[in-house]
């Protein structure tokens, strides 16, 4: 009744008629847009909130987690697998199976056998009991025949040495003799890498490894050393630390020149608390990967994320720089001509958060960055030239009908919507992002420096902070030496303990003969 009623109050007046459907059609569409609003940010926040549980629950990996693409590469396995030649060898034969149907497959031998030739050995020989040794048939003495071995893996826990420097002294009693001087000389000892320091170069070493290269806190370490007989406080091993990077400055320095040196640079960044008055200061390192003609890892401390850390340090630099999207680089390419490569990493990964809010656009763009990938390893083995004609010929293809689909996406989605932002984020760094294709040596992302970022992480997991600028100058210094031997599958305590003895009286024209790489081609047998 009353929707008859409505209909009779109606005016009779087509304008008025007009004007009345047009509000109800504005006010449907006002209701529609503020659908669509709250529909938008119920995504952004699923989306943030499924990212952050991921980032602390989940795993690291960027995968897509929808049926529909373990269903995808179950039939992609599934067609690789008919598609491949049969080996005769893999045919089942005729042979029985054994009970239960099922066939058992033993492992024989031992793993990792050949890292036991490198240990030192110690013999026990163990022999029967004098009155074991008569037969007990005939009563006559039994020979010996042979002897069965076996093998065991011990562990001796480190020990502190005291190694006690006597300096002798000679002295000419003929002159004293004579009421002259008696020209006394002392025996000089080896210079050390801390002058008048109780710490030898194989325990700065260690202190230096323990915590640059297996992150463990000095003051956990503090607590190994008194289990072990000896009291050294974590701040003596502060400073010793310190003392350290003071006096590998000068290599670490060389590293910065030739990581510079580089045709492609791989940079990357995050947070490095500093102590602060009131709370602490979010200070940043930045890690900086050279390329294979100079293979090394270089960190650097600033106070803050400004562009004045990189624009500093890539001062006069005017190649490749292949980093994320951070603004800050905009400046720093700009300023100093550089050629600034995009992350195919990190835009994949904005499709991955965004999975939620759209599968489909999310498995087709994954997919065919997949695609990308799948070039670059038909093109490891290969030189500079063929990879870049590998690229050209099937990356190219692949690079233009992605950004065709990208348009496509970018015109069906909401401005605000999270798949959005991923489209966007790649439309974006396009540029950047191509610029792999068009030169060999650039590689597709900046994964090899965000995996340097790793150790600066568990440090700061495990020991939170550096003390004071000094300290982030410290951590730099330490971690470049401990990263690039990483690079060299060098073992970092047995290089380092080398450095301290020889660095003291090694002149600077010889400073290349100990960078890592170098060292290694010195000692090929040392094992990483």
């Amino acid at each position: 009744m009353e929707d008859a009623s409505a209909i009779t109050s109606l005016p009779d007046d087509p304008q008025a008629l007009k004007q009345i459907i047009l509000n109800l059609s504005c006010e449907r569409d006002e209701r529609t847009r503020e659908r669509d609003d709250w529909h938008v940010k119920f995504l952004r926040v699923e989306t943030e909130l499924l990212r952050l549980k991921k980032w602390y629950y989940g795993p690291r990996a960027d995968r897509l987690q929808t049926p529909g693409d373990v269903a995808q590469m179950l039939l992609t396995f599934a067609t690789d697998l008919e598609s491949r030649p049969v080996n005769p060898n893999d045919l089942p034969t005729d042979e029985p199976l054994p009970e239960g149907g099922t066939v058992r497959r033993v492992r024989r031998g031992r793993r990792n056998l050949a890292s036991l030739e490198n240990l030192h050995v110690i013999r026990k020989e163990h022999d029967l009991p004098e009155d074991q040794k008569p037969c007990p048939c005939c009563g006559e003495m039994r020979q010996r025949i042979g002897s069965e071995t076996s093998w065991q893996v011990e562990f001796i826990p480190g020990r502190f040495e005291r190694i006690e420097h006597v300096r002798i002294k000679y002295a000419c009693t003929h002159c004293e003799q004579n009421a002259e001087y008696p020209q006394i000389t002392l025996a000089d000892k080896p210079a050390q890498p801390i002058d008048k320091g109780m710490a030898a170069p194989g325990l700065l070493a260690y202190v230096v490894t323990s915590k640059f290269s297996d992150f463990l806190p000095l003051y956990r370490l503090e607590n190994i050393f008194q289990r072990n007989g000896l009291e050294i406080s974590r701040a003596t091993q502060s400073v010793w630390c310190g003392d350290v990077a003071d006096l590998l400055r000068p290599l670490y320095d060389l590293m910065v020149r030739r990581v510079l040196s580089s045709h492609v640079i791989c940079t990357d960044d995050t947070v490095m608390p500093m102590l602060w008055p009131g709370k602490t200061k979010q200070a940043r390192m930045w890690v900086y990967v050279g390329d294979e003609h100079n293979p090394y890892h270089v960190f650097n401390f600033t106070l803050g994320r400004g562009r004045d850390g990189p624009a500093t340090f890539l001062k006069g630099y005017k190649q490749t720089l292949v980093a994320d999207a951070y603004g800050g680089y905009d400046g720093v390419v700009v300023g100093n001509d550089i050629t600034r490569a995009g992350c195919w990493a990190h835009a994949r990964r904005k499709f991955v958060d965004a999975e939620k809010t759209h599968p489909s656009i999310a498995a087709e763009a994954v997919g065919m960055i997949k695609r990308l990938y799948v070039v670059e390893d038909h093109s490891k083995g290969l030189d500079v030239g063929q990879r870049l004609a590998l690229r050209q010929r099937e990356s190219v293809p692949i690079l233009s009908m992605l950004k065709d689909k990208l348009f496509g996406w970018r015109d069906q989605l909401l401005p605000k919507h999270p798949m959005a932002e991923a489209v966007n984020y790649t439309l974006n760094q396009w540029k950047e992002l191509n610029v792999y294709a068009t030169d060999g040596a650039v590689p597709p992302d900046n994964n090899a420096s965000e995996r340097e970022m790793k150790r600066i992480c568990l440090n700061r997991k495990n020991s939170l902070f550096v003390g004071n600028e000094r300290g982030g100058q410290t951590a730099a210094i330490l971690s470049s030496l401990t990263s690039t031997c990483r690079r060299h599958d060098i073992d970092p305590q047995r290089y380092l303990t080398q450095l301290l003895m020889n660095m003291p009286a090694t002149p600077i024209s010889c400073l290349c003969d100990w960078l890592p790489d170098q060292w290694q081609r010195r000692n090929p047998s040392q094992p990483g």
